[in-house]
């Protein structure tokens, strides 16, 4: 396998790791995702530079939650040296902690800068573009 096709599966493999370690709440395996000074847009009305203030902003929104399932799919990669940019599509469901009834959807897109380190690919720069959403849709 070529290292161009080695980079893309690992480059992707981060943004699934990002997903399954959100939604198992495993934020030490989450944080692995990230470089210490990344930066963080499109979230909140704020900006979130270094991982400690974006970290704590994740785990403060996810106390809303009971249950959040991230789709990732729709990965464009460009890969250029040790740095890279990533576009994919996540529809993130959310549950309600309290009203197990409702169902939060948000369907938008992530645009990643990610930086080729000792440890492997890591995001940089992280923006949520939403397309729709969020949306509250009650229990059928």
């Amino acid at each position: 396998m070529s290292d161009s096709i080695s980079d893309r599966l690992a480059i992707g493999d981060v943004i699934i790791k990002y997903a399954t370690s959100v939604d198992a709440r495993d934020m030490d395996r989450y944080a692995t995702c990230f470089v210490d000074d990344v930066v963080v847009t499109g979230f909140s009305d704020n900006e979130y530079r270094g991982l400690p203030d974006y970290l704590a902003f994740v785990t403060g929104a996810l106390e809303r939650f009971g249950r959040t399932q991230h789709l990732i799919g729709n990965l464009e990669i460009s890969i250029d040296g040790d740095t890279a940019h990533m576009r994919s599509y996540v529809q993130a469901n959310h549950i309600l902690a309290a009203d197990e009834n409702t169902l939060i959807v948000l369907w938008a897109q992530y645009h990643d800068d990610l930086v080729r380190t000792a440890d492997g690919w890591k995001i940089t720069k992280h923006h949520l573009e939403r397309m729709i959403g969020p949306r509250r849709i009650a229990a059928l």
